[in-house]
């Protein structure tokens, strides 16, 4: 017969949490998607019907970083109860969470989504785990709130998107690592294990896989006409007449395009 004082000892929830298996995004998308923009990716992708994909509040860590693509590792923290976790037992305690757990699940290519709610006080991620990350091969990491060491982490040369920096480590202020492999909620955006992320300077876009075809297929075209009109305007075309194409100049475009080929 269980007690009482049976229940209160009992773990409330077991961690870390870990979600269903996932498949990542197929290598030739992940590899087309990387010749797509962020802004081309969020443009087609609303006009596909699916409007928010932008994670809005990171920004590259560093100046002119490389642009990414990849397959989407999540990782989810969660709002500290002293019942079931804290940071009380300062950083040992973080190696057996989700955190940890997530780091040792990394494949080639993959890029980090990490759910922290724009906190300004969780360093989720330092330069130990951030070079970790680097040689299981990550391709990139995408921060909804902070990184600390940020020294040493932009030295590494890992391509980072967060909102900023602060010295504390990841379970010293209100949030703890909590699952990952499940669903995230990332600047607005909802990103699911296996989706694509794009990145470069603009910041970061969820494709969900099941629209990248249909996104890659007209992101050529798409991002050709621009090549055009931003040629044309150069010159001292008229925006009204280039941006974007009208009848006026559609035909001048394709004899470009040809003569192109």
């Amino acid at each position: 017969m269980t007690t009482p004082q049976d229940r209160a000892t009992q773990p409330v929830v077991l961690l870390p949490v870990r979600g269903k298996e996932f498949r990542r995004a197929p290598r030739d998308l992940v590899d087309g998607m990387g010749s797509v923009s962020a802004a081309t990716s969020s443009a087609l992708l609303h006009k596909l019907g699916i409007r928010r994909t932008w994670i809005n509040g990171p920004t590259p860590l560093v100046a002119d970083q490389p642009a990414i693509s990849g397959s989407a590792l999540t990782l989810q923290f969660m709002p500290q109860r002293e019942d079931i976790a804290s940071g009380v037992e300062q950083e040992t305690i973080e190696r057996t969470t989700a955190l940890w757990a997530v780091l040792e699940s990394v494949q080639p290519g993959d890029v980090l989504v990490i759910q922290a709610y724009g906190s300004s006080s969780t360093g989720c991620l330092g330069d130990m785990l951030v070079r970790y990350f680097k040689k299981r091969g990550g391709a990139g990491i995408v921060v909804d709130g902070r990184i600390r060491d940020a020294g040493r982490i932009r030295q590494l040369g890992v391509p980072i998107w967060c909102t900023g920096t602060t010295p504390n480590y990841a379970s010293q202020a209100e949030l703890f690592p909590w699952a990952y492999d499940v669903p995230v909620a990332v600047g607005g955006a909802l990103c699911l294990p296996g989706d694509i992320v794009v990145a470069d300077d603009d910041g970061a876009v969820v494709v969900p896989v099941g629209q990248a075809d249909a996104l890659m297929r007209t992101a050529g075209a798409h991002e050709e006409w621009e090549r055009f009109s931003r040629a044309r305007l150069d010159e001292g075309a008229r925006l009204s007449d280039y941006y974007p194409l009208g009848d006026n100049s559609r035909a001048e475009f394709e004899e470009w395009s040809r003569s192109q080929a």
